[in-house]
């Protein structure tokens, strides 16, 4: 059942989602705020992760599927006016859907378990817009996970979540994860680890055309202010860089992953390549 009109912003119910914008307290109560129709739908859809829905009574109307599929799912839902979803929320222009989710992060164990082919890591990424964009960019490529190392933003940084653009509820994300630990993981999973650099001293169209990218592989991506500290480069089995072949100076960290993670998936899936054969 639709819950009560949540009048005033000073209800217990939205002062506890209103809190969940600060880290300490989303990692206390294990807890994230979904913002708009599209992430929303992606949380009901997601098993045992949607707790709890405001909605503006026109919100409440325009998308009366997702309340449909939120309750379905078992989450509490609210109308609330649009003073109240202005206060929970935490974008300039609210879309009148706010959902309260539980944590969704995958350990890493577990991702090794899986045997992935493709894989992204976050190591020092500090930017939750970029943290956000590169975890949509692996989703649409295909990757099997996203690992964010101790040293990254939060993934459920509102701005993280908000950038992801839904994809945070479609693959598995290991997080905290120390990059020593997460590079030697994968190493002993059978993944050849690339460190995404533009000075390094192999190229990715050279790569490709060796046919050396079909491996399973996982790519390295650092800080966009600073790269990547020598001492990660050299857990690398090999630093690459994206080619620039007009004017431009450098490539920022989002369109430079999609540009690794698209030629790994395509060498993958190319004749001959490991996702082409058939496991014994």
């Amino acid at each position: 059942m639709v819950g009560p009109e949540l009048i005033s912003p000073k209800s217990s119910r939205v002062s506890a989602a209103r809190r969940l914008a600060k880290r300490n307290f989303r990692g206390k109560e294990r807890l994230f705020l979904a913002e708009g129709p599209q992430a929303v739908r992606e949380a009901a859809g997601h098993a045992d992760t949607l707790v709890e829905l405001f909605a503006t009574l026109d919100a409440a109307e325009r998308y009366a599927d997702i309340l449909a599929e939120a309750r379905d799912a078992g989450a509490r839902v609210h109308l609330a006016d649009e003073d109240v979803i202005a206060d929970i929320s935490t974008t300039v222009t609210p879309q009148g859907l706010v959902g309260v989710c539980r944590f969704l992060d995958t350990p890493f164990e577990d991702v090794l378990a899986a045997r992935p082919q493709l894989v992204a890591v976050l190591a020092n990424v500090r930017d939750p817009g970029n943290a956000g964009t590169v975890l949509r960019c692996a989703d649409a490529a295909g990757a099997d996970a996203v690992v964010l190392t101790d040293a990254s933003v939060d993934l459920y940084n509102p701005k993280s979540v908000r950038a992801s653009v839904g994809s945070l509820f479609h693959l598995p994300v290991a997080v905290g994860v120390p990059v020593e630990r997460a590079v030697q993981g994968l190493k002993d999973a059978g993944v050849r680890i690339l460190a995404a650099d533009g000075a390094g001293e192999h190229d990715l169209d050279t790569e490709l055309d060796r046919g050396t990218m079909g491996t399973p592989t996982a790519w390295v991506f650092g800080n966009e202010a600073w790269g990547l500290p020598e001492e990660t480069r050299e857990l690398a089995d090999a630093v690459v860089r994206v080619p620039i072949h007009g004017k431009a100076e450098s490539l920022n960290l989002a369109t430079a992953a999609a540009v690794c993670l698209y030629a790994s998936a395509r060498a993958q899936r190319a004749p001959g390549g490991c996702r082409s054969v058939t496991p014994s």
